[in-house]
């Protein structure tokens, strides 16, 4: 969550992500701190990683569709990664529930803005979702995993 304060009664606050992109990236952060353990049900995960099960199963269902994440069925089933960590980009995991970057909808709430119709952040917003996509599309799991600066919490 972001918040920006505009005067001291007015505060903006957004997500970067929706919450189902939030709960995929975590979930499949977690996934990949596990390593290769083998599937892993979907209540554990949920339960790890502080997300509904109902949901987090079709989040999951969804990523699988995509090629994400495998799915077993069966007494030991449950979910694992399709793909390694260090092949796996954050866009790749996101990019089923958001787009970051590419098309923005306005900052301010406009809906579509473009250098045509711009709203008076346009030109500061698009700069920055730009490098939100690049960072997006170019950091792995893997990196996520090996950051020095990331508490041990956030797996």
């Amino acid at each position: 969550m972001i918040i920006l304060t505009i005067s001291r009664n007015t505060k903006l606050e957004f997500s970067v992500l929706p919450s189902t992109a939030e709960y995929a990236l975590r979930a499949v952060l977690h996934l990949a701190a596990r390593g290769e353990d083998g599937p892993v049900r979907v209540g554990d995960i949920a339960e790890a990683v502080g997300v509904p099960r109902n949901y987090l199963s079709k989040i999951f269902h969804e990523l699988a569709r995509s090629g994400v994440l495998q799915s077993t069925r069966g007494q030991h089933g449950g979910f694992q990664l399709a793909v390694p960590p260090d092949h796996l980009s954050l866009a790749d995991v996101v990019e089923r529930f958001t787009t970051v970057g590419g098309t923005r909808t306005c900052l301010l709430g406009g809906g579509m803005c473009d250098d045509h119709a711009p709203c008076v952040a346009h030109a500061r917003w698009k700069a920055l979702s730009t490098d939100l996509a690049e960072f997006f599309a170019h950091t792995t799991v893997a990196d996520l995993l090996r950051d020095p600066t990331r508490p041990a919490s956030a797996a």
